[in-house]
């Protein structure tokens, strides 16, 4: 019986978690499914999620409504093998053994949903491009 490839985990980090790293994550999630583990924090995390990335998303049929989003952790970053911050400045704990990411996007934060979409497209071509990497699809 050959091995189960073990499932990486991706944790995604920007300052408020209520806009890049909440659609890398929902775009993780949504086109990887379990093959990987999917995590998103900030430092100095939002109410709430984007409204702008909200509805973004929904055009592309995901729907993050439910998210909150949620404070960086050590622990987050330990369990995670692979680290990508969103080019905002964050100190992000450095662990050994980790894989650490910036991906350099504008920030969405009081931007219109007009403004959003590039940005979503490129966090999409993005995750795809990780997903090709660290989880490719099984082969039958």
């Amino acid at each position: 019986m050959p091995d189960t490839p073990r499932q990486p985990s991706v944790l995604f980090v920007c300052v408020h978690n209520a806009g890049r790293s909440q659609m890398a994550a929902a775009f993780l999630t949504h086109l990887a499914g379990d093959r990987v583990r999917v995590r998103s924090a900030g430092s100095a995390p939002a109410d709430t999620v984007n409204p702008a990335v909200a509805e973004a998303l929904a055009e592309v049929g995901i729907d993050i409504s439910a998210e909150v989003p949620k404070v960086l952790t050590v622990e987050a970053v330990r369990a995670s093998d692979v680290v990508i911050t969103m080019g905002c400045g964050d100190t992000c704990p450095v662990f050994p053994g980790k894989r650490y990411l910036d991906w350099r996007l504008p920030d969405p934060a009081g931007q219109g949903v007009d403004a959003v979409r590039p940005i979503r497209d490129e966090i999409e071509e993005r995750v795809r491009a990780l997903i090709a990497e660290i989880a490719p699809p099984a082969r039958a």
